[in-house]
């Protein structure tokens, strides 16, 4: 590694002056069909009951999605122990959007959460909030931008709700109190993330998704919205004819189950990294592990892009206790470059997430990565040459988080490279939802990374704080509305006999229950 992290060193002067260009269509292409993950065919399996029957995921979500419900179907009782207008499951940065939406619409909300209210991937978010704000910017931009980013398989009407309803979500998270970065001139500082064709990004230094989640936090808090720590959702409840009436929880503590009856359900329960995909690392909060997906899945909601992943191009790869940890896309907005193991620069590091990805997992696999002590492979990120390129301590104070995590392992990332690795960071594909974020299963909303649909096939750096704003807002205002309209609804598992007649025509017999909630890290003997 010290030889490397010399050649590093000895090449910095002469690939500051390089300018390398982005790939022409086609050569990106192929790079991405033969090196990223999502293309390899072997990881992926098909479906074999469901609203998705026919289609193919990765098995460790296949295996979840025909997975058995830890509810016995005679074994609960469905009197309620709660109720409310409107049920929101997830406690990140969608989860809380749209309670508190909910909320200001008169309605009774009660918002359960896995684990404590924002301990959620929103808190992980380092880079910032892409929204086109600039007057040489524009919505419209913004779109083009996003829409080749995900290979032109994003859904258009989501996408351009999207970019279109970003200024105005980001006036409101300003006016709840988020205090982003500004220029000297008072003016908001925008930074250029990949593949987006103008700078965009708003940013709390490189902890905007703390920031974010700092704020709603304070505001779920100060509105007295009825709250449930400790208790994540293991089951949907139906009223037996195709709406979602509400959901059964798990107390944490004392390991029962709590019902709750709603007139509308939202599921904000995040991503799915804590799977860990083809043995990645991954760059998730420990209680990511996909939940709303086999619950909504088990009820009827279809799923869509189930099959595609994103793997942050920039995890961590050594020391061995960070590995997996998000290096942030911002460090290679401003400079940082990616150099191999013989001090090469090999990619234009503000391509697309995907593209990037697959480009070192190529330098890897054909023999120019380097090797660590505790097997794992990697390139390096040259850090320091930010401070080159812009000016003595702009590492220090745009990245205060990047140097304290590195700092406890005696590494200075103002003075020397980081070993790096793709990492699983996000789900890009999840519940199929229409505008208002309603899903197949009439009564049942989805927020946030549980959708599936606005990135397409790869998210752009981001685009996941505006998501769960935009959309968390319109899941709380639809779910609000619709729960103004209606009575409360009938509480049954009907459709849990519906599935496991399906399983048994298919011939599954599955020995997992889902969701998971946690991983499993206990080495099996």
């Amino acid at each position: 590694m010290e030889n490397s992290k010399e050649r590093v060193n000895k090449t910095r002067e002469t690939r500051r002056q390089e300018v390398w260009s982005l790939l022409p269509p086609l050569e990106k292409e192929s790079l991405i069909h033969q090196y990223h993950p999502d293309y390899k065919k072997e990881a992926y399996r098909t479906l074999r009951v469901g609203q998705n029957c026919g289609d193919s995921t990765v098995h460790e979500l296949a295996n979840l999605l025909e997975g058995r419900s830890p509810i016995g179907l005679e074994e609960i009782s469905l009197t309620p122990h709660a109720q409310a207008d409107v049920l929101v499951i997830g406690g990140g940065g969608a989860g809380a959007t749209a309670a508190l939406t909910a909320h200001s619409m008169g309605a009774d909300v009660l918002l359960a959460t896995k684990l404590r209210l924002g301990d959620a991937n929103t808190v992980m978010a380092e880079g910032g909030i892409q929204v086109a704000i600039s007057p040489d910017d524009s919505p419209v931009r913004h779109y083009l931008d996003s829409y080749r980013g995900g290979h032109m398989e994003n859904d258009p009407v989501l996408l351009r709700t999207l970019v279109e309803e970003g200024p105005e979500a980001v006036k409101w998270l300003m006016d709840i109190g988020v205090h982003f970065d500004m220029e000297q001139n008072g003016k908001l500082s925008l930074r250029a993330g990949g593949g987006g064709s103008k700078p965009r990004l708003l940013r709390c230094m490189d902890y905007t998704g703390l920031e974010l989640m700092r704020t709603l936090k304070d505001c779920v808090q100060n509105e007295k919205i009825r709250l449930l720590e400790y208790s994540p959702v293991v089951e949907l409840l139906t009223d037996g004819e195709g709406n979602c009436s509400g959901a059964i929880l798990k107390n944490l503590d004392n390991k029962n189950y709590m019902v709750v009856q709603a007139k509308t359900v939202i599921l904000a329960t995040g991503g799915i990294g804590r799977l860990h995909i083809q043995g990645f690392p991954t760059s998730n909060h420990y209680g990511a592990t996909g939940d709303g997906l086999p619950i909504a899945y088990r009820a009827g909601a279809k799923l869509t892009l189930q099959d595609t992943f994103q793997y942050h191009p920039t995890g961590a790869a050594y020391p061995e206790p960070m590995a997996g940890t998000l290096v942030t896309e911002a460090l290679r907005s401003v400079g940082a470059q990616l150099v191999n193991a013989k001090g090469e620069r090999f990619i234009n590091e503000m391509e697309t997430r995907d593209a990037v990805a697959a480009a070192i997992i190529r330098e890897c696999q054909q023999g120019r990565g380097i090797k660590t002590s505790s097997g794992r492979s990697g390139v390096w990120l040259d850090i320091p040459l930010v401070d080159i390129l812009n000016g003595a301590e702009t590492i220090a104070q745009r990245f205060p988080n990047m140097v304290r995590q590195y700092s406890r392992y005696k590494i200075d990332i103002r003075k020397e490279p980081v070993l790096i690795y793709p990492t699983l960071h996000y789900q890009n594909g999840g519940i199929k939802i229409n505008v208002n974020g309603e899903s197949d299963l009439h009564g049942l909303f989805v927020a946030g990374e549980a959708t599936g649909g606005i990135h397409g096939r790869n998210r752009l750096m981001g685009n996941s704080l505006l998501d769960i704003i935009v959309f968390g807002r319109r899941a709380g205002r639809a779910a609000s509305e619709r729960a103004r309209q209606i009575a409360v609804k009938e509480l049954t598992l009907k459709h849990l006999h519906v599935f496991y007649e399906g399983m048994k025509k298919a011939g599954i017999v599955s020995p997992c229950v889902s969701p998971m909630l946690f991983p499993d890290y206990v080495e099996k003997t």
